[in-house]
């Protein structure tokens, strides 16, 4: 199997997580808290077989950047699937894909990089497109929940901008290894949380939810983490870049055709402003005009 048909895989298996995550009756730290041990499990046995090692010098190394990002990730789930059922799976995706926008406005502070004119432009046209998506909730009971869920999937956001910023500061360790310490350690941390929140009603899950969390687990976490390290390792940033676009797409998909939520032409403007915006800033192919970049110049 190619690298581009693994990592695209991998894209459309997590664009169809808020299916199965709809079909869970548990709350969504419980769903995070499975998802994080089945994921964690299922991993830790393919570096097994493969016999790769964890190099406990480098994770001693890492280890505050390992807790944090852990941390981002609990949170960054728990949101997600509370995103998932407050609004329509496309509203849950589309303000959880803020989060490049988030890393966008962060780097100059956290990472010294410069912003181009090119990305100071993105950055409107994603907010503008944000815009669109929120300011079409209805004044209503729904309206409301859409608003809700549209709100923790920008929280969603947040707690994933700053997982890909921890994620830049881990040194020199492979990137299976890292997801199989930060899931290990988010689950742990996201025991005592569910205990304390929700108690352990996860042990009264009816039997109708125990196969979505075993997809959820095996499928979207294991395979689905699998694939996309497999794909990723021989292909090109501008490729993962590009490719990466096939999650919300999927998820976009299943909520208009699958699920028949109600989606606006608004939000749709929104979604495409939003998501074209992300492309853009990511396409080092794609320059400004040669007069907008020499005005700029003369500006710093």
């Amino acid at each position: 199997m190619s690298s581009k048909i693994q990592f695209l895989l991998s894209m459309i298996i997590f664009g169809t997580i808020g299916v199965f995550v709809r079909y869970i009756d548990l709350s969504s730290s419980e769903i995070a808290l499975v998802r994080g041990l089945i994921g964690s499990l299922f991993l830790a046995t393919v570096m097994f077989i493969m016999k790769k090692k964890i190099s406990w010098v480098l994770v001693k190394v890492n280890a505050v950047i390992i807790v944090l990002s852990s941390i981002a990730l609990g949170g960054n789930w728990i949101f997600f699937f509370e995103a998932i059922k407050r609004t329509t799976l496309s509203n849950a995706t589309l303000s959880y894909y803020f989060a490049p926008v988030i890393v966008l406005m962060l780097s100059p502070l956290i990472l010294k990089e410069k912003l181009s004119a090119k990305k100071i432009i993105c950055i409107g046209v994603a907010m503008l497109g944000m815009l669109f998506i929120v300011g079409n909730g209805r004044v209503s009971t729904s309206g409301l929940d859409d608003l809700i869920g549209i709100g923790f999937g920008l929280l969603a956001a947040v707690f994933y901008a700053s997982l890909m910023l921890l994620n830049k500061f881990i040194k020199n360790m492979d990137g299976l290894a890292t997801t199989v310490l930060q899931l290990g350690t988010a689950t742990i941390l996201l025991v005592p949380y569910v205990f304390f929140t929700e108690g352990f009603g996860i042990m009264e899950v009816s039997s109708a939810s125990i196969p979505f969390i075993l997809i959820l687990g095996i499928g979207h976490t294991g395979i689905g983490f699998l694939l996309f390290f497999s794909g990723m390792q021989k292909l090109k940033g501008q490729s993962i870049a590009a490719l990466s676009y096939a999650d919300p797409i999927t998820s976009l998909l299943i909520s208009i055709l699958i699920l028949q939520e109600q989606t606006t032409f608004v939000q749709l403007l929104g979604g495409a402003l939003l998501l074209g915006s992300t492309f853009v800033s990511e396409n080092n192919s794609m320059k400004l005009p040669v007069r907008l970049r020499k005005t700029r110049n003369k500006t710093v």
